[in-house]
């Protein structure tokens, strides 16, 4: 049988949907019990250093491979790396040395990063496989670009919110062993439906030369660096410090963290994947170009340093964090969801894999960085309230580079007329 590339879509769409909540759902599992183990935040923030780090080569080399033997092949191998992953933390045990404990744990999160960033550039990338690269009305193929691009990454990212609350409730009710291998069954059962896809689906015409790794676009390049800053703004707050002081300061349950962290995501993921329909509600009738990256970039960098004057004048911390937290995802979902257009509307069908791959190399180099001083700035505050100050200013700092680099910007040139070499 054989398969439009918009069914294929589908189904790459749908393995990315559940590789998505296993992912957020290993999150929490590992913030929430290694912290029940007694280890600082710099030591959890470690336990994450391969996962990041390992999703930089990964976005890197991984490109060049889709472009070079199809998406199918990258949609498969991180699948199945993920469900080892999973398999792999099974038998960790609280009677393990510490330094053994962290080292293994690391090497699980290497493969899930690995197998994360495969999964994801194959998804994203297998978008403009099914949008017309030389549509009539060219306004419109850019419009009907982003809305696919809204839908994709909205919900993914109210999935992975699902799946925050998922590892809160999984830990709860079965303890961390278990829950890894339930999701690793799970996941499993969601590989097989990518066994009917094509094997041409991502694939260039030619095979792209290994040096064709890095971008040769100057809106890819820029781009990427703007997205750099603006996930290690996310990720130095929210990824270790926000659990951890939700736990300690605030005395919040681990149920009541995951469900709270993962709400916020999958409210994230909806104003994500309603983008383009609230921009119509805001009298945006075209599809989005640099000014608008540089209007809600500007926005975003105030809300970081508003929470923590907010936290310095001892205002009611539940209601500070919560406000804060539910603004910042406002102002974040629509910046992120311009940027996942932006980078496609910047390159052409031949080359989206490597293009993407480069620009997610940046994102997973972000989130690597933002990880690290997640842990380590709020480690140094004297008291929880003082550490969770400083990684918000930090946040502040990181957006606003992310907003000048935006300044840099070149023009987005209609669908068909683009070119990864273009300046």
């Amino acid at each position: 049988m054989k398969l439009s590339p918009l069914q294929q879509y589908g189904i790459v769409t749908a393995n990315y949907w559940a590789f998505t909540l296993t992912d957020g759902a290993l999150r929490m599992l590992v913030v929430f019990h290694f912290h029940q183990l007694g280890y600082s935040t710099l030591e959890i923030a470690f336990l994450f250093l391969f996962y990041e780090l390992f999703g930089v080569i990964t976005n890197l080399y991984g490109g060049w491979i889709g472009a070079r033997y199809g998406l199918r092949l990258t949609l498969w191998v991180g699948t199945l790396l993920q469900v080892l992953a999973l398999l792999m933390l099974i038998p960790v045990a609280a009677s393990w040395p510490k330094l053994i404990s962290v080292l293994y744990v690391m090497t699980a999160q290497a493969i899930s990063g690995i197998a994360k960033d495969l999964n994801k550039m194959s998804a994203k990338s297998a978008i403009k496989t099914v949008v017309p690269e030389t549509p009539d009305d060219q306004q419109q193929g850019q419009k009907q670009l982003f809305k696919w691009v809204a839908i994709l990454t909205g919900s993914k990212n109210a999935l992975k919110g699902v799946g925050f609350f998922l590892g809160g409730v999984l830990l709860t009710a079965f303890g961390f062993n278990a829950a890894v291998g339930w999701m690793a069954a799970g996941l499993a059962l969601a590989f097989l439906l990518t066994l009917v896809l094509t094997g041409e689906i991502g694939k260039m015409k030619s095979k792209p030369a290994f040096s064709s790794l890095f971008s040769k676009s100057r809106g890819i390049n820029v781009l990427s660096l703007a997205r750099f800053f603006l996930f290690g703004a996310r990720d130095v707050w929210f990824v270790v410090a926000l659990p951890v002081f939700l736990e300690a300061s605030l005395g919040w349950s681990f149920g009541e963290i995951g469900g709270f962290l993962g709400l916020w995501v999958i409210g994230y993921g909806i104003v994500q994947g309603s983008a383009p329909g609230l921009r119509r509600l805001w009298g945006q009738t075209t599809s989005p170009g640099v000014s608008a990256l540089q209007f809600w970039s500007v926005l975003l960098t105030a809300i970081p340093a508003l929470i923590a004057v907010a936290l310095w004048r001892q205002v009611d911390v539940s209601l500070a964090i919560t406000a804060g937290l539910a603004a910042f995802g406002v102002v974040f979902a629509m910046n992120s969801s311009i940027h996942s257009y932006m980078v496609l509307a910047y390159t052409d069908t031949e080359n989206v894999s490597l293009n993407v791959g480069f620009y997610y190399m940046a994102n997973a180099a972000g989130r690597l960085a933002g990880t690290l001083l997640s842990g380590a700035v709020f480690m140094l505050g004297r008291t929880e309230v003082v550490g969770m100050q400083a990684c918000l200013w930090a946040s502040s700092l990181l957006l606003l580079l992310s907003a000048l680099t935006c300044r840099e910007l070149p023009r987005i040139h209609p669908i068909g007329l683009n070119s990864a070499s273009a300046t």
